[in-house]
């Protein structure tokens, strides 16, 4: 039985053998398991920059090439351990509230949250232009457990 990874987000270091093209290496997926088999999948669509996981799956059978990916941090929101100064001016402050996902390559994109003052709920807005950021930040990127509200839930 391989040694299967935990179910989660991942950069590709190497091809997958046998699916040379379909997952080349330095390209994001997601390994999961479904009835006891370990699978592969690359990004399908992105909505509200999540990633989404589509077709076609790949049953995950190499081992060395399974110890070979870069596990990535779950997408969702973080804050920032310290100040992230701009390319081209401006600054992100330490504690503010990003949105982390990630581009076709697996590197890392932050969207800060922002306060839109003519909007009238309550709510915190976040861009669908992001920041590439370096895995060295990634690492120290803290979980800011904002829970998601499903339709029909009560306040």
């Amino acid at each position: 039985m391989i040694k299967q990874p935990e179910p989660g987000l991942y950069r590709t270091t190497k091809p997958y053998p046998g699916q040379e093209e379909a997952i080349p290496a330095g390209v994001l997926v997601y390994v999961g398991v479904e009835d006891g088999v370990a699978f592969v999948v690359r990004p399908g669509q992105n909505r509200r920059n999540r990633w989404f996981w589509g077709k076609p799956t790949y049953v995950l059978r190499s081992v060395s090439w399974a110890e070979s990916l870069k596990r990535l941090p779950s997408e969702g929101f973080y804050t920032l351990p310290h100040d992230l100064t701009l390319d081209g001016g401006g600054r992100w402050l330490e504690n503010a509230i990003v949105q982390l996902g990630y581009n076709g390559e697996g590197r890392g994109i932050l969207f800060v949250a922002e306060d839109h003052d003519g909007e009238p709920r309550n709510v915190l807005v976040f861009s669908d232009r992001g920041v590439l950021v370096s895995d060295e930040l990634l690492a120290k990127l803290v979980w800011a457990p904002i829970l998601p509200v499903r339709p029909g839930a009560s306040s």
